[in-house]
């Protein structure tokens, strides 16, 4: 608990990538009607949840006015609307509600995190951006020592997995696993489980029902056992 909280604090720290910062900055300084006067984060967001967690759910990076907004990942958006509520009807969450950091939201046995800790342009981090920031998602992963299975929302999180589980020495299938929702594949200690994304382009056009969530969430739990 103790090693995560210290990582935290790193993250939240961090000023490696220019263009990020500026764009975090630039999102807090401007932000969208609906949220004028309110207080940003505008930091890198660390991940959050149970340090005993058997299972880690891994997104690409914080939304723009979501967690860079709320600090905390996956809240104050659509995005985590989905997610969480998919959480809750999985029994890893004590709510389906995620809105702001002080509003009750606990996990059980789930850890979230991304690829990426800070808001990107157009929610397209660089291949550079992703490597400078891999390290925190490797030091995550050395640290839940209890994960048994790692959703991967969307591809760039899928992509980011496989580069740290190569970090941390194990090896990855060849060929190497291209993503699909609903794909899955066994990688050292790991169950990972594909997902796409639970961003609005998915949502609000069908591409990811709920039921299509709940039976990834389904899955992952059956690879925590």
């Amino acid at each position: 608990m103790t090693e995560l909280i210290s990582l935290a604090d790193a993250i939240t720290g961090c000023r490696k990538c220019t263009r990020l910062v500026r764009c975090r900055e630039a999102a807090a300084a401007q932000p969208p009607r609906r949220f004028v006067g309110q207080s940003y984060w505008a930091r890198p967001v660390p991940g959050f949840g149970d340090p005993a967690a058997r299972l880690l759910v891994v997104g690409l990076a914080p939304a723009a006015h979501g967690g860079n907004r709320t600090g905390r990942v996956f809240t104050g958006d659509r995005s985590g609307d989905w997610l969480y509520a998919a959480m809750h009807r999985a029994g890893f969450a004590n709510q389906a509600a995620s809105i702001n950091r002080d509003d009750g939201l606990a996990l059980t046995d789930a850890y979230v995190s991304c690829v990426v800790r800070c808001a990107p342009p157009g929610n397209r981090p660089s291949p550079g951006e992703r490597d400078r920031c891999v390290g925190y998602l490797v030091q995550e992963l050395a640290l839940l020592t209890r994960v048994r299975a790692i959703v991967a929302l969307g591809g760039f999180a899928w992509d980011g997995c496989l580069l740290a589980a190569q970090q941390l020495g194990h090896a990855v299938p060849r060929p190497r696993p291209r993503f699909g929702h609903a794909v899955e594949v066994r990688i050292g200690p790991w169950q990972l489980v594909a997902s796409y994304h639970v961003s609005q382009q998915n949502t609000f056009t069908g591409r990811l029902t709920e039921a299509m969530l709940d039976r990834v969430f389904a899955r992952a739990r059956a690879a925590c056992a």
